[in-house]
């Protein structure tokens, strides 16, 4: 179903020794460092990472900002993830693989990698920016959650000057929080989670680059 693609992924079980949770938690630095670890972390071919709750699939989960608005798009039928496809969603995800790998450097680790890529092949992005790693994301309550696991960055933009990178990328508008909790029902579960505490997640961001 994936071809021959392999992801980054840890075992479910040192999420459980860590602590697992619903939801989301801001306690960042309990987490990313151990999850980054290389001797935490590791690859396996997607099709088994899709349906083995006993790993989780790492995944970096962008949300982009500007003055007082979040971009919020919706997934196209063609979407790599089918059972998101015609969802509305505030961020831009994806997996962490093994070319991620092979083309990071000592400069630059795989998990980085993996983040620039995703973005410039779903957004085309025509401002600077500053990107913070803000929470984690959980939610066992669907197959999709159970098999995957967010890390929040929000990408804190000079400009609105942002449009689709992928035909899959449609409907890109920036709204205000309360217009995107007026969406709610609309959005992915993960989205929904991030939309819930979007008041928080913007002041963590405002905290860590005062």
């Amino acid at each position: 179903m994936y071809e021959d693609e392999s992801v980054l992924v840890i075992k479910r079980e040192l999420f459980d020794e860590i602590g697992s949770f619903q939801g989301i938690c801001t306690d960042i630095d309990k987490y990313l460092p151990i999850f980054l670890n290389p001797i935490n972390n590791f690859f396996i071919h997607r099709d088994l990472a899709e349906e083995d709750p006993n790993h989780k699939q790492i995944i970096p989960y962008a949300i982009f900002k500007h003055n007082d608005k979040i971009l919020r798009y919706v997934r196209g039928k063609k979407s790599g993830e089918q059972r998101l496809a015609r969802k509305a969603s505030v961020g831009i995800g994806g997996h962490i693989n093994q070319d991620d790998f092979e083309s990071s450097s000592l400069e630059k680790d795989t998990y980085l990698t993996g983040i620039e890529r995703e973005i410039n092949e779903e957004l085309i992005i025509n401002c600077n920016y500053n990107n913070l790693p803000i929470a984690l994301i959980n939610d066992d309550s669907n197959d999709v959650g159970k098999v995957h696991l967010g890390v929040v960055h929000l990408f804190d933009l000079e400009s609105n000057e942002v449009a689709p990178g992928e035909a899959n990328i449609e409907n890109l508008e920036f709204l205000k929080p309360e217009e995107l909790l007026d969406e709610r029902d609309d959005l992915e579960s993960w989205s929904q989670i991030c939309v819930d505490h979007i008041e928080e997640i913007i002041r963590l961001n405002d905290s860590k680059n005062s």
